[in-house]
């Protein structure tokens, strides 16, 4: 489903030049729920933003289904990702101006998507989030606007699902409860879900884990 080939990445120039990423090579197969860990620095963050196309690589190659991303313009990336990626991301990137239900719906309308509507209010009642549809941002709490987010995510039945700490910004008890329903949706759709973290724990509920060290993978496990 995603093929990684040879994905190295640097920041800077000259003798302030760092290399992140060191030659990646790995594989995630369709519908598979899959950790990114290690520690900070380790470039799991990295990898992510180039696996879903929102940063690229100094050389390799990514392919999703088929598609390279790395032989891509910058436009036909944008518009590649708004079909087939959801991103949810630690701070929730709502609209502030959007409702619950607006937010949820914005994706499907910038791209035309007929039932729009219809969809977003499916997601939100998926998400336990019927009587709060009406809402701004501002009148969400944290666990609200981060299942406003992942309902925003795969609004558009993406094929891949990558998610960045999104429990990073709550609570113990509501971190819990959000990714016990992000991976009940993963799993019930069948969406690919690629998760950066550092809780042992998440990741441990991923059907393999992925281990960074200084820029490449250390090591794998699968449960």
């Amino acid at each position: 489903m995603m093929v990684i080939s040879g994905l190295r990445k640097s920041f800077g120039t000259g003798e302030g030049k760092v290399e992140v990423l060191k030659g990646l090579d790995f594989t995630i197969n369709k519908s598979e729920q899959v950790a990114l860990v290690g520690k900070s620095g380790s470039g799991k963050s990295t990898l992510l933003s180039l696996l879903a196309g929102l940063d690229h690589p100094d050389a390799g190659s990514i392919t999703l289904e088929n598609q390279n991303l790395s032989l891509l313009s910058e436009k036909a990336v944008t518009s590649y990702r708004a079909r087939h990626i959801g991103i949810v991301f630690q701070q929730f990137h709502l609209v502030s101006t959007l409702t619950a239900l607006e937010n949820v719906m914005l994706p499907l309308e910038l791209l035309k998507i007929p039932g729009a509507k219809e969809r977003a209010v499916t997601l939100l009642d998926q998400v336990g989030l019927s009587s709060r549809m009406d809402h701004l941002p501002s009148q969400l709490s944290g666990g609200e606007s981060q299942r406003v987010a992942i309902a925003r995510a795969l609004a558009t039945n993406p094929s891949v699902l990558f998610a960045d700490e999104p429990s990073g910004n709550l609570d113990e008890e509501t971190g819990e409860k959000v990714m016990k329903l992000l991976f009940d949706l993963v799993e019930k759709s069948g969406t690919t879900l690629v998760l950066v973290t550092h809780d042992p724990e998440l990741a441990a509920r991923c059907q393999r884990i992925i281990h960074l060290e200084h820029g490449h993978v250390a090591r794998e496990v699968k449960r």
